[in-house]
């Protein structure tokens, strides 16, 4: 079970920038980690949208996004072109890091069960501890909502 102030559990997943990423790579770096359940989806579009907007705010704040889906990295490669990304999304077909994360719910869709991401999003501190979590998350305004919380952290 994830904790606030514990280590984040390490990952190592293929980006869309055809690159493993590894959460150790990012120490000294605050890491913005938001799971979200598809590309091309009006929610997912929206959020990522958010924080394409204000990259270079969380950039100053000595933060990187890293989004999370279990999309393949060449649905990735479009969703990033779409929308002209300036940050890396992760490929994680096989819900290694979701289960690590414990991100993966039961959802209920015109009757019909299936198990999927439950957006969320974890801010991790430069020396890889578990900051912030928010496993109800709002596609709408999310990304100035994180900035908020960044502007609050040390």
């Amino acid at each position: 079970m994830l904790k606030l102030h514990e280590p984040a559990p390490d990952f190592t997943l293929m980006g869309s920038d055809q690159k493993e990423h590894s959460l150790k790579d990012y120490k000294g770096k605050k890491v913005i980690l938001y799971f979200y359940p598809r590309d091309n989806t009006p929610g997912c579009t929206l959020e990522a949208e958010s924080f394409r907007d204000l990259h270079d705010t969380y950039v100053t704040k000595n933060a990187v996004v890293l989004g999370v889906s279990r999309d393949s990295l060449g649905s990735h490669d479009k969703f990033v072109e779409k929308l002209g990304l300036p940050f890396v999304l992760l490929s994680d077909e096989e819900s290694v890091v979701c289960t690590l994360y414990d991100v993966l719910k039961e959802k209920n869709m015109y009757g019909k069960k299936s198990i999927g991401i439950q957006r969320s999003t974890f801010i991790i501190d430069e020396e890889g501890l578990l900051v912030y979590e928010n496993r109800k998350v709002k596609a709408e305004g999310h990304g100035e909502e994180i900035h908020e919380v960044l502007s609050s952290l040390p």
